[in-house]
């Protein structure tokens, strides 16, 4: 799992039991992180592969398939992953969740995509739950994404408008990240922030 994760989650005080977004989940050991937490996990995934791959290393044999709206949805104990894209989630179609963890979703995607996915992301989130965003940052100018650098002003941003912005934790890994050395950088932060979602527009 990743360290912010196993750091940071503690902290949003999510309550054990609660249905969990991960968008653009993969096939991530993160959503294995939180079921053994008693946390139930709905994912959402564009690669049908990814998802398959998910249950079968998993070793899921009683995973149930349906088609759910636009999506595949498949469904095998304290997980529920769709198979689709995420922009075309509405909250009927999710169902209630109280948290969402996003490590792979935001910094994959190019600027001219960010905000329609963060507004897309905010009709998702009832008031007062909690997301544990997870993002770079770096000189985008030496190397391009993804995953995309998201400064802290472009987070604000992004999301300032409907959930209260918190960075938790700021951890320099350009020397566990030798892609980025490579390409010139000497930096690399990876960012946990904090997102409380209000039920009305914050000013900030």
């Amino acid at each position: 799992p990743h360290p912010f994760l196993e750091r940071c989650w503690p902290s949003l005080n999510v309550a054990t039991c609660a249905r969990v977004y991960v968008p653009l989940c993969g096939k991530s050991l993160d959503m294995v992180w939180l079921s053994v937490r008693g946390y139930r996990v709905v994912g959402s995934e564009l690669s049908s592969l990814a998802v398959e791959e998910f249950f079968g290393e998993q070793q899921r044999a009683d995973v149930q398939l349906e088609q759910h709206g636009p999506f595949r949805r498949h469904r095998s104990g304290a997980f529920e992953i769709f198979a689709g894209d995420a922009l075309q989630l509405t909250p009927e179609l999710l169902g209630p969740v109280q948290a969402a963890y996003d490590r792979a979703a935001l910094v994959a995607l190019p600027p001219s995509m960010r905000e329609r996915y963060a507004q897309h992301f905010a009709t998702l989130m009832p008031a007062g739950s909690r997301t544990l965003l997870v993002a770079f940052e770096y000189q985008q100018a030496i190397k391009d994404g993804p995953p995309f650098s998201v400064t802290p002003d472009e987070v604000v941003a992004l999301y300032g408008g409907a959930f209260r912005v918190e960075e938790l934790e700021r951890v320099d890994i350009i020397g566990d990240s030798p892609k980025f050395a490579e390409a010139g950088l000497d930096v690399l932060h990876e960012v946990a922030y904090s997102l409380t979602r209000a039920p009305r527009a914050i000013s900030r």
